[in-house]
């Protein structure tokens, strides 16, 4: 009757389970001693060739062996993964008893410090703040504002729509809060709209699907451009310094007219654009039943762009992350 040296095949087992490094190697050392190409395979290939009598004596040699091997392995495997949470317990105990941690109390967010110091900015000069639903209708986001439906800003590709219709939307401006705000409200009118918007952007280092913008409106009797120029120059200079100098180019926006966007002279000479504006085109105004005598200048402005710029912040996804040992530096 034919017998495999089983010692020698279980004291191999043994010294390949002393040397094992991961977790996984258990299932392949399994498949090599208990699988279809293994010795034991082999060995009960061999047992159709004996006699009934050798067959059911060998057969059970090789059911014995086949277990203690397999008992050899789980075992060893369950002692690997009990060393291996043990190890790791003991590297990342911390002892309760030995010290306290400080509780240092909550701070806010950089965006919302950003935000809420434009806010206090433009509040110190009389502007109330005003707030709108994020889930706004097309008319508000696009129609009132004097959007045609041919812009660009419409397609599907550019606005996050809420229905097959394309009449309800997530707002990808702030400026919708200023039409709600004349829909019930008579001039004079000088508010702020802070918030978050939406917008179907690929993320890159400066652009996010979701966002924050600081629009701003004034609406009253004999107000210029040149009331607009002054009301933007006091709060880049409240901003970024009184030293930062600012140039206003021309531009195009529906809703405004004539436009333009501001920008600053930064540290290495660079012009960097930080916001729109413009005075704002009569058709808005009459969208929201305002008499002629009635014009004035709004403005936007992105929240996180503001902060990235004065605290030299290199990709929007900073914000998001939650990542604590950027949020503690601010």
């Amino acid at each position: 009757m034919p017998e495999l040296n089983f010692d020698k095949v279980i004291s191999s087992l043994k010294l390949r389970l002393e040397n094992v490094h991961e977790e996984l190697e258990f299932d392949l050392i399994s498949k090599e001693f208990l699988g279809r190409d293994s010795l034991i395979s082999e060995e009960r290939k061999k047992l159709k060739n004996l006699s009934d009598v050798d067959k059911k004596d060998y057969g059970q040699v090789i059911t014995n062996v086949s277990t203690e091997i397999n008992d050899l392995i789980s075992n060893a495997k369950n002692s690997f993964k009990n060393k291996f949470y043990e190890n790791l317990e003991q590297s990342e105990i911390f002892d309760l008893t030995v010290s306290k941690q400080k509780d240092f109390g909550s701070y806010k967010h950089v965006l919302t410090s950003v935000m809420e110091e434009v806010v206090d900015i433009f509040s110190s000069i009389g502007y109330k703040v005003a707030y709108g639903p994020e889930a706004e209708t097309a008319w508000h986001n696009f129609d009132a504002l004097n959007t045609p439906d041919w812009h660009p800003a419409r397609y599907e590709s550019d606005t996050l729509y809420l229905d097959k219709d394309l009449t309800k939307l997530l707002r990808t401006q702030t400026s919708t809060v200023q039409i709600r705000h004349m829909e019930n409200n008579s001039p004079p009118v000088y508010i702020v709209a802070p918030g978050r918007v939406y917008r179907s952007d690929q993320l890159d280092a400066t652009h996010s699907p979701v966002f924050h913008q600081l629009e701003g409106l004034a609406i009253d009797e004999n107000l210029t451009f040149t009331d607009l120029k002054g009301t933007l120059e006091y709060f880049v200079k409240q901003y970024f310094g009184n030293n930062i100098e600012t140039k206003f180019i021309p531009h195009f926006f529906p809703f405004t007219e004539p436009s333009a966007e501001v920008l600053v002279k930064w540290n290495n000479g660079e012009w960097l654009e930080i916001l729109g504006c413009g005075m704002v085109d009569p058709n808005v105004l009459s969208n929201v039943g305002y008499e002629k005598k009635f014009q004035g200048f709004a403005w936007g402005v992105g929240i996180e762009r503001l902060a990235m710029l004065k605290y030299k912040i290199n990709h929007i996804k900073n914000f998001y992350e939650n990542d604590i040992r950027f949020l503690r530096q601010f």
